[in-house]
């Protein structure tokens, strides 16, 4: 040993067994090991480090004094919050040395916030890092069904919770209800809840297990402690990532944790989501029952204002005896000028042939005169039956008329059952608006007519079709 006084050395150092470097590093190793197997430390974390390989290397440091740690893998996974700059923990684990650089570190196992204020300062980092992915926006949230069949409820088995959303479920709504049975409290509750959130999920349309139309992840009201698993980060990115919609309702009314702002729909308390997921059966009912009465309803108005608007446009035609006089005249007529016109043409070719006849030789007119007869008979023979056939081509467009006219009698309707609604000055009724309440009026049947008053609107019961 070089600048050691020798004055001051033990007699017997000179017979010292000397050590190797490494026997002495893991001599030390031991006995920390030894010694301080199992310690628990409060302190606050500095630079923690996510290594590729799983493992996570942090400082744990007070006003005086800092201490390096690591995280291994496998209880990574374990831990009830995410190590992160600056938050203040409770930790366990065990001392050990590294001995290729003479250093010390804690092992931790467990590692747990400091306070409700360390874990609410976690959380506001956690809600400000999603916010800013865009996992809180309106946008991104799906519409609940109307009228959901299966219903899926994501919470513990024997808690009052599902007591009470199954009551409210069987008041309000018959559907099929699926419970995936959790743990809602304590390190594995976070992993529970997304492993069922990511089960309902990947089930498939028409499997043998139905798939459900929304979900509801519940649980009843506690501490902050007790509802720290549904701030857990990685539910949170499940509960956003579900293409089922999804309601939470974990704690009371004033309770909030992160998956509030992530689920499509955040209810007050576990009662309030089984309300918001269905309707109720008992107002659809009633709703349609509604619908269809305002439907028979309409129907009625609209098939009495096209019988009024028939009726007007049948007063509105001509008298069809008025039709078929004047046709009547009109071939009446044709028929007397026909034959006289015939006897004034064949007289006034017989007046000029005679005129004309005198100043012909009788050897120059036999042939133009035999000619022209045998013309005049030809023409004669062709005219008549012409005229025959547009007489009776004629009456045939008479008799169709006054087929139509008929048709359109207004006095026909009255034979199926309508009626005319006369003043009582004998003048026709053509809008049941221009009559006045209490206006007398005489209704004209078929075979006999009426007398009626009018009665003032909702002044009685009226059957369907009547008049007014």
């Amino acid at each position: 040993m070089t600048g050691t006084d020798p004055d001051t050395l033990p007699a017997d150092a000179d017979n010292a067994r000397a050590y190797s470097v490494s026997e002495l590093a893991f001599a030390l190793k031991r006995t920390l090991e030894d010694q301080y197997g199992f310690v628990r430390l409060r302190g606050e974390l500095s630079k923690v480090t996510f290594h590729s390989n799983g493992h996570v290397y942090l400082s744990l440091k007070d006003e005086r004094a800092v201490l390096d740690g690591v995280v291994w893998k496998g209880s990574v996974r374990g831990l009830s919050v995410r190590p992160e700059q600056g938050l203040e923990v409770v930790v366990t684990g065990r001392i050990t040395t590294y001995p290729q650089g003479s250093r010390y570190q804690i092992v931790i196992e467990t590692m747990t916030a400091a306070g409700v204020g360390a874990l609410l300062a976690q959380l506001e980092r956690l809600k400000a890092r999603l916010a800013s992915e865009g996992l809180f926006e309106a946008s991104r949230k799906q519409p609940l069904p109307a009228m959901p069949t299966v219903v899926g409820v994501v919470t513990s088995p024997t808690g009052a919770v599902i007591r009470d959303i199954l009551h409210r479920l069987r008041d309000r709504w018959p559907c099929q209800v699926l419970v995936w049975p959790v743990v809602v409290q304590g390190e594995a509750a976070a992993a529970q809840v997304a492993r069922a959130i990511r089960g309902f999920n990947d089930l498939s349309e028409g499997g043998d297990i139905p798939r459900p139309d929304v979900l509801i992840v519940a649980r009843g009201g506690g501490s902050v402690e007790d509802l720290w698993p549904f701030n857990d980060e990685a539910l949170a990115r499940t509960v956003a990532e579900s293409r089922i919609p999804l309601i939470s309702a974990v704690g009371h009314e004033t309770d909030t944790t992160l998956i509030d702002f992530v689920s499509d729909r955040r209810a007050p308390t576990p009662t309030a989501a089984a309300e918001m997921a269905t309707p109720v059966l008992s107002e659809l009912r009633a709703g349609v029952a509604e619908l269809s009465g305002r439907l028979h309803r309409s129907g009625g108005r609209i098939v009495g204002d096209r019988q009024g608007r028939l009726e007007g446009l049948g007063r509105s035609l001509a008298r069809a005896p008025d039709l078929v006089e004047l046709a009547e005249q009109r071939l009446g007529l044709a028929r007397s000028r026909l034959g006289s016109g015939l006897i004034r043409n064949i007289g006034a070719h017989e007046t000029r042939l005679a005129r004309i006849s005198g100043r012909l030789q009788p050897s120059l007119l036999s042939r133009p005169q035999a000619s022209g007869s045998e013309r005049l008979a030809g023409i004669f023979e062709r005219l008549v039956p012409a005229l025959s056939r547009r007489v009776s081509r004629a009456e045939e467009r008479l008799v169709a008329v006054a087929a139509r006219l008929k048709s359109a009698d207004p006095g026909a309707p009255l034979a199926r059952g309508f009626a005319r609604v006369h003043r009582a000055d004998g003048g026709l009724v053509r809008r049941g608006a221009d009559l006045r309440s209490g206006e007398p009026v005489r209704l004209v049947f078929a075979d006999i007519e009426r007398s009626a008053v009018i009665e003032p609107p909702g002044g009685g019961p009226q059957r369907q079709g009547d008049l007014f």
